[in-house]
């Protein structure tokens, strides 16, 4: 397991932090124990859990010219036909994937392709699983052409992610499994995928970045 570039910053920020604290806490509340502490543990809990956020956990990846892997970890929330009307303008098939502060939170290619389309859209800060997040929240839109399709991922802030990382730019070859960006702190995730599509994950499942066969096309 190693740690996120977007991480380092944090973390190092975390430690000198918590550094502080417990300097401060020995010097000022050694003879309050019963107070001292639980606030040590408290803020050593916050700081390991930046560094558990910005983890990077070795998995044998699953690829496939016909499979979309999950980009992301996560619970999956949302399996429904809706319009898509920011690129494809039709039906698509929509599938939510909820990340919660606990999840990994690299954002994946799902296939292999060529990136068709990038869009940044600011927004509002609705709870991440709220049904007018898709289209309401701060958000990215990623379009991969594939050999057999299309498909849309969209990157969403929540209520607490307020930084969204897109490292997708417009023709850029998108490889599965690699990196397309980067969520800060709780989020969702959207595949848009062609009608007829064959969705191998259901509600509920909890899946995972790379590993995770959502659907097969």
């Amino acid at each position: 397991m190693t740690l996120h570039k977007e991480g380092w910053m944090y973390c190092i920020v975390a430690t000198i932090l918590y550094a502080i604290i417990c300097f401060l806490g020995y010097t000022y509340l050694a003879n309050i124990v019963w107070l001292m502490i639980p606030l040590l543990i408290l803020f050593g809990l916050l700081w390991f859990w930046v560094f558990w956020f910005f983890r990077m956990p070795s998995r044998t990846q699953i690829t496939g010219d016909d499979l979309v892997i999950s980009p992301c970890d996560g619970k999956v929330v949302v399996i429904e036909e809706t319009n898509e009307t920011e690129y494809f303008n039709d039906r698509r098939i929509q599938i939510s994937i909820f990340m919660s502060p606990l999840n990994v939170h690299v954002n994946r290619y799902p296939m292999s392709g060529v990136v068709d389309y990038v869009q940044y859209h600011k927004g509002k800060y609705l709870v991440a699983w709220h049904p007018k997040s898709s289209t309401e929240n701060e958000r990215s839109t990623i379009v991969v052409k594939g050999k057999k399709c299309s498909i849309l991922i969209r990157q969403i802030a929540g209520a607490v992610a307020r930084r969204i990382i897109t490292y997708s730019k417009k023709n850029d070859t998108a490889v599965q499994n690699e990196e397309l960006g980067f969520i800060k702190f709780g989020s969702r995730v959207d595949l848009y995928l062609p009608i007829g599509t064959k969705i191998n994950a259901k509600i509920g499942d909890v899946v995972q970045n790379g590993v995770s066969i959502i659907a097969t096309l």
